[in-house]
């Protein structure tokens, strides 16, 4: 029997979205468990590969659930199992790992920052020739969600910069990536999160909605795409 592939909440609203889209047709099992409902984290030795999702939280927080998180992408880490965060993933992944976690220099929320240009993730030289941004944009638009970003640890690669953020997309390992954007958000996961995210809240609702669906097409298939890239590295799907 196949291992299937471990999906983690850490928060219940922020959902796989695009990762079930592009799971929908594929010849394997996923098992997904919701830390804030109180799950815990599994031993990843069990799962052929690793989904660590967003949420609050900070990767520098002292509670179990946190501490039993870290020390699970360790053992992923150890035993290089596939590995792909997501946000406050990506940041576990470089605290896990050795690096560290830090209040960003400007807080990044949407799609655009406060002088109205767009939030890109821009590759680096190794992102373009890593596989998991085969057949993407070396300029890829993204929506952000987070106040906090990372320092790498030795030997970790970075991938995609951003103008204000600069860490966009890192590599740990053979096969452990992180992205501080969110990849997988569809649109009904982006409005339940206008209702609820206090951030979110403080902003123009309908110019958010607007601005999401000018390039969702172009944001959907971008997510597709990584997804996909993300589980042929795994070994979870061919070409």
């Amino acid at each position: 029997m196949k291992k299937p592939l471990l999906i983690v909440k850490n928060i219940t609203h922020e959902a796989p979205g695009l990762i079930e889209t592009a799971l929908s047709d594929k010849d394997f099992t996923s098992h997904v468990v919701d830390l804030a409902a109180g799950d815990s984290f599994p031993d990843p030795r069990s799962y052929k590969a690793v989904v660590v999702l967003g949420g609050p939280q900070s990767a520098n927080d002292l509670t179990p659930s946190m501490l039993m998180q870290l020390a699970r992408i360790e053992v992923a880490l150890q035993e290089e199992i596939p590995y792909l965060g997501i946000c406050l993933g990506m940041q576990t992944l470089v605290k896990a790992g050795g690096g560290k976690v830090l209040k960003c220099p400007v807080q990044e929320i949407g799609f655009t920052d406060q002088e109205g240009e767009e939030y890109r993730m821009l590759l680096t030289a190794e992102g373009k020739e890593d596989p998991l941004f085969c057949g993407l944009s070396e300029s890829i638009r993204v929506f952000q969600l987070h106040g906090e970003t990372v320092e790498l640890a030795a030997g970790m690669k970075l991938l995609a910069s951003g103008r204000l953020c600069p860490i966009q997309a890192v590599k740990a390992g053979e096969k452990a990536y992180g992205l501080q954007c969110h990849a997988e958000m569809t649109l009904s996961m982006f409005l339940s999160w206008l209702a609820l995210d206090a951030d979110l809240k403080s902003m123009d609702r309908t110019a958010l909605i607007e601005q999401f669906e000018s390039f969702r097409h172009e944001y959907t298939a971008t997510g597709i795409q990584l997804i996909n890239n993300f589980l042929r590295i795994s070994g979870l799907a061919h070409d």
